[in-house]
């Protein structure tokens, strides 16, 4: 299925042939190695580029949409605390968004405690990458600067090193303006790196065909929501923009914890007491059911015990070896709770052809959700 979707894409992507991006990333272990690469610069990091412009991050990023609410209390300063030990573990990349709460307050104070208290070129690893979700108004140059700055202001930078910008409506085209804008900020050196978050294949290509300079574009994707690499990572790979995925441990589903549970019978397994956990059980029904996932569970915890490691760290690490994937988001309980040691063991683990295979089998054996939802984001369009 996913061949053949590709192929009716294809002459959509010739008007981009005038386009000329570059991009690096990190050299990848190959599939068939059965062996543990051993962690290094080279695979913990890896460039979004386009152009002239070029960020290096992280590539398990820190995602901190559980400081909004929903997840447990958060305490300001043992927070910034969780964020310093994150840091100092290697992984600096912290993802948030305008409307995450006081996400991007902590990341202020978290960066001026490492301006304080760190070396030089301990923060020049730190990356602080947020989005933008406007609502449909019309996009001057004076609402895009005024919310940019509010950004700015909160996360204590002269510069973000990445703006993402989501959209709500196509049928508006006010889109390309906020972009135009947003571009016009970057050349001022108020953003470094301008992205997306949830657009789908033929959004972005008319983006791109607008000269719009977009390094990445954050998207679901999980070894259930395999629907970017249908459309999505064909036009990336054309084009060199990269995806920076979420979703990818479903919440938490793709876990340990839902191994061997039975989530019809009342009170007999683990709550879904999380806005992510009710979110993902969703995209499993759709995929096909929670006793179809907990093949998956049972076959993902075969391939982590073979390598020592877990469920979810074999989970990320899958999504990662995907074509067009420069990183993906662990999401972060700050102050709660920590999952460090399994974030930083994904840079270590090698999948071999058997992991592959064994994990493909039953991820195919779901239901296309490019088929049952759209393409990417469109989950948010219905």
């Amino acid at each position: 299925m996913a061949m053949a979707m590709a192929a009716t894409v294809k002459p959509v992507f010739a008007n981009l042939s005038h386009i000329k991006y570059t991009t690096t990333t990190s050299t990848r272990p190959r599939a068939s190695v059965k062996c543990c690469a051993v962690r290094t610069e080279e695979t913990q990091r890896v460039t979004l580029a386009n152009g002239n412009d070029s960020l290096d991050i992280c590539r398990v990023l820190n995602g901190m949409w559980q400081t909004s609410g929903g997840w447990g209390r958060i305490d300001r300063d043992d927070a910034v605390e969780a964020m310093l030990r994150y840091a100092d573990s290697g992984l600096s990349t912290f993802d948030m968004a305008d409307h995450y709460g006081p996400a991007e307050d902590l990341y202020g104070i978290f960066i001026n405690r490492v301006r304080r208290e760190r070396p030089p070129e301990f923060l020049e690893k730190i990356r602080g990458l947020t989005k933008w979700v406007p609502p449909p108004v019309k996009m001057t140059s004076s609402y895009v600067r005024e919310s940019i700055n509010v950004s700015r202001k909160r996360m204590d930078v002269a510069s973000l090193d990445m703006l993402q910008f989501h959209w709500w409506d196509y049928s508006n085209t006010g889109y390309l303006d906020a972009l135009k804008h947003l571009t016009d900020l970057k050349e001022e050196g108020k953003i470094k790196t301008v992205a997306l978050t949830n657009f789908d294949t033929e959004r972005l290509q008319i983006i791109l065909e607008n000269k719009i300079p977009i390094v990445s574009n954050q998207v679901q994707h999980s070894i259930v929501d395999m629907r970017p690499q249908q459309k999505m990572a064909e036009l990336c790979q054309l084009t060199g923009v990269k995806l920076i995925t979420y979703g990818t441990v479903m919440g938490g589903l793709l876990s340990e914890k839902f191994l061997d549970t039975n989530l019809s019978i009342p009170f007999a397994g683990p709550s879904l007491n999380t806005p992510s956990l009710q979110k993902y059980k969703r995209m499993v029904d759709a995929w096909g059911g929670w006793s179809q996932f907990q093949v998956l569970l049972q076959t993902l915890k075969k391939v982590a015990s073979k390598h020592g490691v877990s469920i979810p760290t074999v989970a990320v690490k899958y999504i990662l070896d995907q074509p067009a994937v420069a990183g993906s988001m662990i999401g972060v309980r700050l102050g709660l709770s920590d999952h460090i040691q399994e974030s930083n063991a994904v840079f270590s683990l090698v999948l071999d052809n058997d992991d592959v295979n064994s994990i493909q089998e039953i991820s195919k054996k779901g239901k296309d959700l490019l088929r049952v939802i759209g393409d990417c984001g469109d989950e948010y369009r219905r």
